[in-house]
């Protein structure tokens, strides 16, 4: 599966944004879904999850009750919307699919395909 994620940009702190990620070559509803982000001179680190089977949900501490990822499989669609931003949420964020795993997982060495990244820049 090929995934592509878009719908980054610039906005100002408390800002919302949306960010989608396409998937082609496969549908995604075999697939757990998740969101990561990197900030310059920082590990990737996880920010959300979403179930395979029964769209159960899972966040980052630091992002919960801010963001919200969810999923449309009949148009091969994650979504990730960001509400109440903040300059520390600048990073590139990539979208990741997992086929492998049983559960959903925030462990990144278990998503097998990856999307290009696409910029945040939350500014203050």
């Amino acid at each position: 599966v090929q995934l592509q994620a878009f719908g980054g940009g610039l906005v100002q702190a408390g800002d919302s944004l949306r960010l989608s990620c396409a998937a082609s070559g496969r549908t995604l509803s075999s697939y757990h879904m998740g969101w990561f982000r990197q900030a310059p001179g920082k590990e990737r680190e996880f920010v959300a999850a979403i179930s395979r089977s029964d769209l159960s949900t899972n966040y980052a501490d630091s992002v919960k009750d801010r963001f919200t990822i969810s999923r449309d499989n009949a148009k091969n669609l994650v979504y990730l919307q960001m509400n109440s931003l903040k300059p520390e949420d600048t990073a590139v964020y990539y979208c990741a699919a997992d086929r492998r795993s049983w559960i959903m997982t925030s462990d990144s060495s278990r998503y097998d395909y990856w999307g290009q990244g696409t910029q945040v820049t939350v500014s203050s």
